[in-house]
């Protein structure tokens, strides 16, 4: 069991160290300790590596994402639900290719294969939902989805983001109304 203060400094390394890296990739672990208001072996103790601290922030994000789902389906239409996530996978995929310079090709690969399948099962929980109020094709696949999205995040973000466009292009061809007999 841990402690009620153990949780909340780990909660404010966390939150400091998201805003950190979000505006520098090149922040040291003291930097993020002392925007924390804790010490540097409070963060070493939770998090012994950098490496550590940016799986630990991006597992973060990802969960929050998924988590998001079913507010996301209770607000809003199947189509604008998706939407709307794809919207937020994109921004959580931009950041973490961005944090990449400090996550070794080992790292990348567990975070990738610790992920997918949530992933997957947050996707077809939209898709189903689409499919079950006739807004989204049948055959549409949740991997096919994601795979289709990869571009999304790397479009080049700032004035010339093309990636609201590009995605829907991907929603109007998911949408039933789409398919071919």
């Amino acid at each position: 069991m841990v402690r009620s203060d153990a949780r909340e400094n780990r909660a404010r390394i966390l939150a400091a160290a998201r805003e950190a890296f979000a505006e520098s990739g090149d922040i040291s672990m003291n930097q993020i300790a002392q925007r924390a208001n804790v010490g540097p072996g409070t963060l070493y103790r939770n998090f012994p590596t950098r490496e550590a601290l940016v799986l630990a922030i991006y597992q973060l994000e990802v969960d929050q994402l998924i988590d998001s789902v079913p507010g996301l389906l209770a607000t809003l239409s199947p189509l604008e639900a998706l939407r709307r996530w794809t919207t937020d996978l994109v921004d959580a995929m931009r950041k973490k290719h961005g944090l990449g310079d400090a996550l070794s090709p080992g790292a990348h690969q567990s975070i990738t294969e610790q992920t997918y399948g949530p992933v997957i099962a947050a996707i077809t929980q939209l898709l189903d939902a689409g499919r079950r109020d006739g807004s989204i094709r049948a055959d549409a696949d949740p991997r096919d989805f994601l795979q289709l999205t990869g571009a999304l995040w790397r479009a080049a973000s700032g004035p010339e983001d093309r990636s609201q466009p590009m995605l829907g292009l991907i929603l109007d061809g998911l949408s039933r109304r789409q398919q071919q007999p």
